[in-house]
């Protein structure tokens, strides 16, 4: 997994520049690595983007120890990763397993913290891989169900369009990435889940 090593470098020194903690994290794929509105967006909960290149699943889980090492207890984790394991090759079980880990991963160091889990996104790029993503999407919200502090967040058929394959206006032309639409479409589904964010709101300086 060496091809990560420049983008966890990159994270490593936001990390040490930090002022502050992070209150909420968003781990996971280059999708909220390419979400720059982002901590923006959700400012009033002291966010940190620690989304890399375009990792797996398997990768998240892999680098946690070192992604972590140095943030402190943060009150939410949001997560967004599989969807390129699946891409390579990946069978959903093993996306399960990478899963479980991570949980594993997360409980140990952080105790009962609330987290989520955004579905696995439709796109025109993995359109063929559809039938598979149902399934890990599916299995992932049983497996969640067993944790009442773990959260999945389905967005599926919200980027669907009406004839039932993903909305042209959430994606850029690579057919793979999100869209200004896309984006915004995600901040307005976050915003309708008040479990994903069980801290208050911080009070501008």
């Amino acid at each position: 997994m060496y091809w990560y090593q420049e983008d966890l470098e990159r994270l490593e020194k936001e990390i040490t520049a930090l002022k502050t903690n992070p209150k909420l994290i968003f781990y996971g794929s280059s999708t909220f690595t390419l979400w720059k509105e982002l901590t923006t967006v959700f400012e009033e909960y002291h966010p940190a983007n620690l989304g890399f290149g375009g990792s797996t699943l398997g990768a998240c889980t892999w680098y946690f120890d070192r992604v972590f090492e140095n943030i402190k207890t943060p009150e939410a984790i949001i997560i967004y990763a599989g969807e390129n394991d699946l891409g390579e090759g990946r069978h959903p079980e093993e996306v399960i397993l990478f899963l479980e880990n991570l949980i594993h991963k997360i409980r140990t160091k952080y105790g009962n913290i609330p987290c989520s889990f955004i579905s696995i996104k439709p796109s025109f790029n993995r359109w063929y891989l559809k039938d598979s993503i149902r399934f890990t999407n599916t299995t992932i919200q049983k497996l969640l169900s067993k944790d009442s502090n773990f959260h999945f967040i389905d967005l599926f058929d919200l980027m669907l369009n009406n004839e039932g394959t993903p909305n042209p206006k959430y994606y850029i032309e690579d057919g793979l990435h999100l869209t200004p639409a896309g984006y915004q479409l995600w901040t307005e589904i976050l915003n309708k889940h008040p479990e994903i964010f069980p801290l208050k709101k911080l009070q501008k300086m």
